[in-house]
């Protein structure tokens, strides 16, 4: 399958199986109550006049903003203040890409030919495995064990591992569980990256949503200079409509590769979205804090929730980020979640959309305000089984 087709493939599945149901219900096609979605994708978004005013010029930069063609590796502002978020990594090593969904298209496209192999954190985000497969790539997962909080087995990775295994996709921290690794484990896996030459793709996107800041591990493209790094300001920003996600590597041949196959996909991005999007770094802290601190109230709701109902799901409480993956211990979770949404209008998404594997999951989000009704009309429901 060609580049193109693979892109419609893995755009169509990705669709299909991890959006919300959202689109406003009428009389005309279901009396259900509206839909809360605890299993939607969980951000906060930030308004554009409370984004304008962190900055007194704010607003008059953007009325002045030339709205010509924008610099192909982003504007050396916003490369300037991606950078900042790293250690070793400098604005000539970022590449600004319309969202995180182009960076990972086209770095699969870059990195990957038909027959090699590659092997996948999971579950995990559909792209991460369907643009590869597209491509004509052998994908494995390399799956978390659910028992031990969804950690990760470096000595089942090295199983996993074949001569023709050009690549390891992780993501931390972990979407849709809430894992994270500790800094030695990053640093093994890097180091077993430079032992069987594979490189480390890593998915840091809700990178900075970690409950406790002191437990971050490093970004990969920091710890090891052939790794890439994918980042964006969709999930710990709350900037999801910016449409802006990048790649940072140290590796020059690897950039220069990327930044040639961007000029045949969106050549360069929004002017407006790059001027919003370097203004809103320049405050990163207000911007992430205020996040965390809506997270840090509904998980402790989701704590005590769980905690009465542990007869019917086993909860463990995700380490970062604004996503679970709780269990549930009776019954079908396809039937549940069906049931649920047409009764009270609260959509969880069931594991099964991950694979088979992971059938008695699912995906709660906890990022948005109205979690504490959803979980009002939840305990309804179960209350009246």
């Amino acid at each position: 399958m060609g580049a193109p087709a693979a892109r419609r493939h893995a755009r169509t599945n990705c669709r299909r199986t991890t959006e919300p149901i959202s689109e406003p219900r009428t009389a005309e096609t279901t009396a259900a109550p509206p839909t809360l979605g605890l299993g939607q994708r969980p951000f906060r978004f930030t308004p554009n006049r409370r984004l304008l005013a962190l900055e007194p010029t704010g607003r008059e930069a953007l009325d002045a903003l030339w709205l010509g063609y924008t610099e192909a590796h982003g504007s050396p502002s916003l490369r300037q203040a991606i950078a900042a978020l790293y250690d070793h990594v400098d604005a000539a090593q970022v590449l600004v890409h319309a969202g995180a969904e182009e960076a990972i298209f086209n770095f699969m496209n870059v990195a990957l030919s038909p027959g090699d192999h590659v092997v996948v954190h999971a579950p995990h985000y559909q792209s991460l495995s369907e643009v590869a497969r597209g491509i004509g790539v052998e994908v494995s997962d390399w799956r978390g064990d659910a028992e031990r909080g969804w950690e990760l087995d470096l000595s089942e990775l090295e199983r996993l591992l074949t001569p023709r295994t050009r690549l390891v996709v992780v993501n931390f921290p972990h979407n849709p569980t809430g894992f994270l690794p500790t800094t030695a484990f990053v640093h093994a896996l890097s180091a077993l990256s430079d032992q069987h030459d594979f490189v480390v793709f890593a998915d840091e996107v809700y990178r900075g949503l970690e409950l406790e800041p002191a437990t971050r591990p490093p970004a990969f493209a920091d710890v090891n200079a052939r790794a890439v790094s994918l980042g964006g300001l969709s999930k710990a920003y709350g900037l999801a409509g910016l449409r802006i996600g990048w790649l940072a590597t140290r590796d020059p041949r690897r950039f220069a590769a990327l930044s040639a196959f961007k000029d045949y996909t969106t050549l360069c991005n929004s002017a407006p979205s790059e001027l919003l999007a370097a203004l809103a770094l320049r405050h990163a802290g207000p911007l992430v804090e205020r996040n965390l601190g809506l997270i840090r109230a509904n998980l402790d709701r989701l704590d005590r929730f769980f905690e009465a109902h542990r007869d019917l799901f086993a909860w463990h409480r995700p380490q970062a980020g604004s996503i679970a993956f709780p269990r549930l211990l009776r019954g079908k979770v396809d039937e549940f979640c069906a049931d649920l949404v047409a009764k009270t209008g609260v959509l969880l998404l069931p594991g099964t959309l991950y694979g088979e594997d992971f059938g008695g999951a699912f995906r709660v989000g906890f990022g948005r305000k109205n979690l504490p009704e959803a979980l009002e009309r939840l305990e309804a429901y179960l209350t009246g089984r």
